[in-house]
């Protein structure tokens, strides 16, 4: 594998670590900038709306711009964010600092993905973007903790000008180690998406996506806060709990990539009836330390596992309902995924405001997967009318 995938994994990893240390952060931010947790969690919901709006928005717009002086930019502005995120005086700065970031978050992964496949033979392109992506892995296990435990000890601002520091490194990676001439694909503008969006089929595909995965963001955004006011974790342990969700969620995802392969649709009923009730589950055993860390490792491990055949079935069905455009369709599941945390984080704000309070953001959150898994059933029941025999893209 060519050197230069490093860069875009050292990129990606930056980009995964400002996206979800912010979780670890919440009850710090909320106590230094003196506003609510639901407010708080509202930085979350806001950096998912900006990758969920933006990337489809400007990867249309910036498809005719030379790709390595496109990533080149693209990490200037994720420095930027981050920086400004790490002097942010007030809320509001933070927010928009925020959205900064998470425009280049979005854009980053589409052209990173079409440069990495270009780097290698045909052959290994599936290997070479799973390289890339696994910046994002690493960055869940090892970058969000780390992150964390820089922020309880030195400050929040400090882990986003840590991260900012990260996103120089792989902009300089990709200065020295990303080739100038690289493939031009054709633009997908605005109009190709616009078609893939009047795909009923699609359409609901995107909905099992934002509700089968986001429902775990209701409780995951404001884990920390359950952990410490709720388990009765000490905040420095947090971090530590937090590598253990990580490395559930990384094992989690290799598994579900491998019990997606065939049966995309009959893995993740099964994957989504799990994760609910690992979230009823953990409902009960929150307020327990072990029973929450055993439960807490089921939830990392369901977290995450849906994604590869969430992929995978778009994918699908874009091939039957809109082959000229499965590209465009598997773009717009990423947003999907982004619209869901959002979604999550936003209702389980409402839901920590409300009397029910913060211990019923894991049941909740189990709802809103149950939705998910309905919705996965259908489309299934969708397919046999239609006569598909599901098989692997």
């Amino acid at each position: 594998m060519p050197l230069a995938l490093l860069a875009l994994a050292i990129s990606a990893y930056a980009i995964g670590t400002t996206e979800f240390v912010i979780v670890g952060l919440l009850p710090t931010v909320a106590t230094d900038l003196s506003i609510s947790l639901p407010l708080a969690g509202m930085v979350v919901s806001v950096y998912a709306l900006g990758v969920t709006i933006g990337a489809p928005v400007l990867t249309a717009l910036t498809g005719r711009l030379r790709r390595k002086s496109l990533l080149l930019g693209l990490m200037g502005v994720f420095v930027a964010g981050n920086l400004l995120a790490g002097i942010s005086p007030d809320y509001e700065t933070l927010l928009v600092a925020r959205v900064l970031s998470a425009f280049a978050h979005g854009v980053f992964f589409s052209v990173g993905a079409t440069i990495a496949a270009d780097l290698v033979p045909e052959d290994k392109r599936a290997s070479a973007i799973a390289m890339m992506f696994s910046g994002l892995t690493i960055a869940i296990v090892t970058g969000v903790p780390m992150g964390t435990w820089i922020g309880q000890h030195f400050g929040w601002r400090a882990t986003f000008l840590a991260v900012s520091a990260l996103g120089v490194a792989g902009g300089l990676g990709v200065a020295a180690l990303v080739p100038g001439k690289l493939s031009q694909p054709p633009a997908a503008g605005l109009g190709d998406q616009v078609r893939v969006l009047a795909k009923p089929r699609l359409l609901l595909a995107f909905a099992i996506t934002a509700l089968g995965y986001g429902g775990t963001f209701v409780a995951f955004t404001f884990l920390a806060p359950i952990l410490e006011t709720i388990t009765g974790f000490s905040s420095g342990t947090v971090s530590l709990v937090l590598i253990l969700y990580g490395a559930a969620i990384a094992i989690g995802n290799v598994i579900g990539g491998k019990v997606a392969n065939r049966r995309p649709v009959h893995a993740l009923a099964w994957l989504f009836a799990l994760q609910a009730l690992v979230l009823f589950v953990f409902t009960f055993t929150a307020d327990s330390k072990i029973p929450a860390l055993i439960t807490l490792a089921g939830m990392g491990a369901l977290a995450f596992a849906n994604v590869p055949g969430l992929q995978l079935y778009v994918v699908q069905l874009a091939q039957r309902h809109s082959p000229g455009a499965v590209d465009v369709a598997s773009a717009l599941n990423i947003a999907a995924f982004n619209l869901g945390i959002a979604a999550g984080a936003f209702f389980g704000g409402q839901v920590v405001a409300s009397p029910l309070g913060l211990a019923a953001t894991p049941w909740v959150g189990g709802l809103f997967v149950l939705g998910g898994l309905a919705l996965t059933l259908w489309s299934g029941a969708l397919d046999r009318r239609d006569g598909y025999a599901v098989q692997p893209a």
